[in-house]
């Protein structure tokens, strides 16, 4: 007679529940979100500044140019104030480059040489500046512009024409300009009774000097270093 085994099979293991990330391994996927995020901010603000021509409240040139430049010796050398550019024919209609001061293609003079940015409202040139140009560095030949930025030249330029100058309604706005209701730089020559004269940018509207009948309070812009138009009677 052959044996019978009578004793019930062991239960089924319990259900191994789901592991949890750790609290660092969380932190770290939320840090690579916030990392990328930022990554997207910073390059569609970059994007924004080269691409919209419709900012009349900007420079007016283009904001590239070769980083540096060959002198009689062929040594290549970095933009310094008071060095001069011109167009750049061969990189495009918007590109400059930098040329002897007598020479006939020569077209502005650098004010002042400050650090590149991606945040362009962040690049305050000194008054008088009419244009403001990009330089950036690029690898191998070729020609087509881009690169990466390194400096801003700030640049007058060396005709009588000066749109950079106070009130002339051009360039950075500065105090002197001229602004409408909209708070668009305008020729303060053309300006009309509901048009407004700049006395001051400040960052809070009790900073505004005597005389201020109407401070504009301004959207909020990365790296500009003030936020409220103090307008005046024209």
């Amino acid at each position: 007679m052959a044996w019978q085994n009578n004793t019930p099979p062991p239960p089924p293991p319990p259900p191994v529940p789901p592991q949890l990330p750790s609290a660092g391994s969380r932190a770290k996927g939320c840090l690579g979100s916030l990392l990328s995020l930022g990554v997207v901010i910073a390059l569609g603000f970059g994007a924004s500044q080269v691409f919209d021509d419709d900012d009349t409240s900007g420079p007016s040139a283009s904001p590239s140019a070769s980083s540096s430049s060959s002198g009689g010796d062929g040594k290549a050398r970095n933009w310094s104030k008071g060095d001069c550019g011109g167009p750049d024919p061969e990189k495009g209609s918007d590109s400059y480059r930098m040329v002897d001061c007598d020479d006939s293609g020569a077209t502005f003079e650098a004010l002042e040489i400050m650090d590149a940015s991606i945040m362009p409202e962040s690049i305050q040139c000194p008054a008088g500046t009419d244009l403001i140009i990009e330089v950036s560095i690029t690898y191998g030949r070729s020609s087509s512009g881009g690169g990466i930025p390194t400096e801003t030249v700030c640049g007058r330029n060396l005709s009588g024409d000066h749109p950079g100058d106070a009130g002339a309604g051009g360039g950075q706005l500065v105090k002197g300009d001229c602004v409408d209701d909209r708070a668009q730089e305008i020729a303060c020559a053309s300006a009309g009774s509901s048009d407004l004269k700049v006395l001051g940018l400040v960052k809070k509207k009790a900073d505004c000097p005597s005389g201020t009948t109407e401070p504009m309070e301004l959207l909020f812009a990365i790296g500009r270093p003030y936020d409220v138009i103090c307008g005046g009677k024209v």
